[in-house]
């Protein structure tokens, strides 16, 4: 597959202003509101520490964890599945529900299902899906992925909503409240509810003490999707695991705060076994991670999916998550997408300022700014980087080799920006032109201005 570019997707979006302005202010009050409350938790640094020592022991001891996790779930009358990768993970999917013969599922939020193509499986073989979370189904009804990992639909006006439900669900075009267009949703999914032979969701946490699994949600919608059906199947990465139940409030705390500043999502729900008449799986999936967690990188797998870098990143906030085209987008998505498919996201990593806030920001500190750096020299090594850039790099070698060429590039480039046109300067040969005015020509270069003051101190 081709390169996916970002920063030509991400043009498209900064050039529509309306939505560029709405995005930007979104996410900036989300990243406002996480400060606010955070500055309000004496012990938050501490919260975020003892969370990052959390995930990194249970990290370290995995196996152990999974093992004793699997064994609390069947004692509970949970089935369980193990899953390698996204195809067997969707193949298991599709054979549990061709034993029941599900034809229609309500499905709660799920990355993980997005980042396994389920749902477009198994509507391929005639299982039909509907997503339950408001922001996933516009998305949904529109074809197009999710934009952010809690607030999927975030780079939509309420225009764009109305228009989108008006085409697909027949309310009326006009009326963009968001109370009506809630209610529009929720008329429609109600006769999927009612339907459904199937749900499912994905999880937030999974708890290897007592083999529970717990979905944080503002919606209820995984709650409808879990309790209704007869039949309940959750997805959920081996990284989800913390060990104790005691272990929970800390993250449920860090959660909502660094996602929405809010102190708790409406619904934190726990299921540790079925409901009575019902038939509950749970599919534990790899997919890369096992790799992942024995590379340089593997802290990445402390990722809460909490979205705070997202809201944070000056570079998302600009151009939205669709620019990134990838399942993760935004600070968590350039660090962790090359670790899928290093060809088709070798630029992601380059869409960074290098402002470090997204590290600053991150509940359980995943190192994101170092593995910027990281993935860059990967893709360097692999020779997956633009050719442009690795003839700018050798440019660079060449003048930073020592102080005489670097003096003789400077006054090249101050004698091309007082010699040279304008229009060869501002033309398409100088791609900074396109977005930036160039600067002034300064009468002499820093080093030729320290040569002729340098003893003017002393003779004073």
């Amino acid at each position: 597959m081709s390169q996916v570019n970002q920063v030509k997707l991400g043009a498209k979006f900064i050039a529509d202003t309306p939505h560029r302005i709405s995005h930007d202010r979104c996410l900036w009050a989300a990243r406002m509101r996480r400060d606010k409350t955070a500055s309000q938790i004496p012990e938050w640094e501490e919260m975020r520490n003892l969370a990052s020592q959390i995930k990194l022991h249970t990290l370290t001891h995995l196996d152990r964890y999974l093992e004793q996790f699997e064994t609390r779930m069947k004692e509970n009358g949970i089935h369980v599945h193990w899953a390698e990768d996204a195809e067997e993970h969707n193949r298991i999917i599709y054979e549990i529900f061709s034993s029941h013969g599900v034809k229609t599922v309500t499905k709660g939020k799920s990355m993980l299902m997005d980042e396994c193509g389920m749902r477009e499986y198994l509507e391929k073989r005639g299982i039909d899906i509907y997503e339950a979370d408001l922001g996933e189904r516009i998305q949904q009804l529109d074809n197009q992925r999710p934009s952010h990992i809690v607030m999927p639909a975030i780079h939509k006006l309420r225009g764009d909503v109305a228009k989108l439900f008006a085409e697909k669900l027949g309310s009326d075009p006009d009326i963009d409240d968001p109370h009506y267009l809630n209610s529009v949703m929720r008329k429609d999914m109600r006769q999927h509810y009612i339907k459904a032979d199937a749900g499912m969701c994905g999880v937030n946490f999974a708890i290897a003490e007592t083999g529970t699994i717990v979905v944080a949600t503002n919606e209820g919608n995984a709650d409808i999707s879990a309790n209704i059906p007869p039949l309940f199947v959750a997805s959920m990465g081996i990284e989800k695991l913390i060990p104790r139940q005691r272990d929970l409030p800390l993250f449920i705390r860090l959660l909502s705060r660094s996602a929405l500043g809010f102190d708790i999502t409406q619904y934190t729900s726990h299921y540790t076994r079925p409901r009575k008449g019902q038939e509950m799986h749970v599919v534990i999936v790899d997919n890369g991670r096992s790799k992942r967690l024995a590379a340089d990188y593997f802290e990445v797998l402390k990722c809460i999916r909490c979205g705070a870098c997202m809201n944070t990143c000056p570079v998302f906030r600009r151009t939205s998550g669709i620019s990134y085209d990838a399942t993760y987008m935004g600070p968590i998505g350039i660090v962790l997408e090359p670790s899928y498919d290093l060809h088709r996201y070798a630029r992601l990593p380059y869409s960074c300022t290098h402002c470090g806030s997204c590290g600053n920001v991150c509940p359980v500190k995943v190192p994101i700014p170092n593995y910027v750096f990281y993935w860059r020299t990967e893709i360097v090594e692999h020779h997956e980087d633009e050719l442009i850039h690795r003839l700018e790099e050798s440019g660079m070698a060449l003048v930073l080799r020592n102080a005489t060429n670097l003096s003789h590039a400077e006054k090249l480039g101050l004698w091309a920006l007082r010699t040279l046109p304008k229009w060869l300067l501002n033309s398409s040969v100088n791609p900074w032109a396109k977005d930036h005015a160039n600067p002034d020509p300064p009468k002499e270069t820093f080093r030729e201005y320290y040569k002729r003051t340098k003893n003017q101190g002393n003779a004073n």
